[in-house]
């Protein structure tokens, strides 16, 4: 192929002249009958050429000039149905005045963050094609992902979306952290329509989330041969809430002091040196506080092991069956509430050990989510909020030409 028919990138073309100005390059080109070119209608390979139309597309961006393609496309008579068709060339739709190269930069570069004033002064586009344009390509990209099986490793939480229509559930696939997908409402009854015609249901084999009985029966019911491993977050998260609970009753005074909440909310191993004298002080004063505390210390010690061998895991076993009696035998209400939900939810914690993967990547998924509700200046329709996640969060950015 000759230097200048690099310039083009679609087969089947034959470059005749490239013409370089000021803003533009213009490459005049013939588009070249393909052996085994069939008629669209009755896929007959019988035609003659009836004429040559010329047609001009916007091409691609070189050098900040625009490359304006203009071809020369037979138009063909089939002498098997007797009707004329236009010849197809790879990589221009039919009816478009753009060819998807042209298209798929303009995607990239706005989902990149430019906007669409910056792309029409720079691609000679109105900014509503640019928007037009976005939308067909994700909308091009959700439909291909439709049918994709479920993840292995499968991801649950819910997140606000609006406060009319509430909350919405997002799967993720977190071996890939990928959002799999978004679905409006967070009950069995909002998301039934959704799992009930999921493909791949049973391939799930293991689902990470929070402590919440509704999804917990929801996975139950339409993920049977998955396991459900508790979110290590929202374990610990509930943990330290009961411990401040019961801290605030036995303390009220204390637990408004703002300097003290932030030593008996951290982590004994993340507190400085100068803080331990402080802590302890403390515990002088309120002698009861001090076990309280040490023994949220260490079940947080234990809730937090990571990357445990089967056998090391069956030998922290008895150390968590040991502080979850402990808890429900408390005389404190919130302490006893506590174990309930570690005696509830013990299998799910316990797998935690085994079990490295969290809910912190759906948690970082969200974030971005957020961030894209906020540069849209919040959505109304949900369908254009689910289409926007699954482009931005969903998958790898890469685009296969349409031909």
């Amino acid at each position: 192929m000759p230097e200048r028919e690099f310039i083009t990138g679609i087969p089947g073309v034959k470059v005749r002249t490239v013409l370089e100005e000021r803003r533009e390059i213009t490459v005049k080109a013939d588009a070249i009958i393909a052996p085994g070119t069939t008629c669209p209608r009755c896929h007959c390979s019988r035609y003659r050429i009836k004429t040559t139309v010329r047609r001009r597309f916007n091409h691609a961006l070189l050098s900040r000039k625009k490359v304006v393609l203009v071809l020369w496309i037979p138009k063909l008579f089939c002498r098997g149905c007797r009707h004329y068709f236009m010849l197809r060339v790879p990589g221009i739709l039919p009816k478009r005045r753009s060819t998807e190269n042209f298209r798929t930069e303009v995607f990239h570069l706005h989902q990149g963050g430019l906007t669409g004033a910056h792309l029409s002064e720079s691609h000679g586009i109105s900014g509503s094609t640019v928007e037009r344009w976005y939308q067909d390509f994700v909308a091009y990209r959700v439909k291909e992902l439709q049918g994709r099986r479920c993840p292995i490793v499968l991801g649950i939480d819910e997140h606000f979306f609006t406060k009319k229509q509430g909350y919405a559930t997002t799967f993720v696939d977190l071996r890939n952290h990928k959002v799999f997908d978004v679905v409006l409402g967070r009950s069995e009854d909002s998301l039934r329509a959704f799992l009930s015609r999921l493909p791949g249901r049973e391939r799930v084999q293991i689902v990470v989330m929070d402590l919440s009985e509704t999804y917990r029966s929801i996975v139950r019911k339409y993920f049977p041969n998955a396991m459900i491993v508790a979110d290590r977050f929202h374990v610990i998260r509930l943990m330290n809430h009961h411990f401040l609970k019961t801290w605030a009753a036995f303390d009220p005074e204390g637990r408004k002091n703002r300097g003290l909440l932030s030593l008996m909310r951290r982590h004994a191993w993340n507190l400085k040196p100068e803080q331990i004298p402080k802590l302890e002080k403390y515990f002088e004063e309120h002698p009861g506080l001090k076990y309280l505390w040490e023994f949220k210390r260490d079940l947080s010690i234990l809730l937090l092991k990571k990357h445990q061998k089967k056998d090391e895991a069956k030998n922290l076993i008895p150390q968590f069956l040991w502080h979850m009696n402990e808890l429900i035998q408390s005389p404190f209400m919130h302490m006893k509430a506590l174990g309930e939900t570690l005696k509830s939810w013990a299998e799910p914690i316990v797998r935690m050990w085994r079990f490295s993967k969290s809910n912190g990547i759906t948690e970082g998924l969200h974030t971005k989510m957020e961030m894209i509700s906020r540069r849209a200046f919040g959505f109304r329709n949900f369908q254009n909020y689910r289409l926007r996640v699954i482009a931005l969060c969903g998958w790898n950015g890469v685009f296969v030409l349409r031909t």
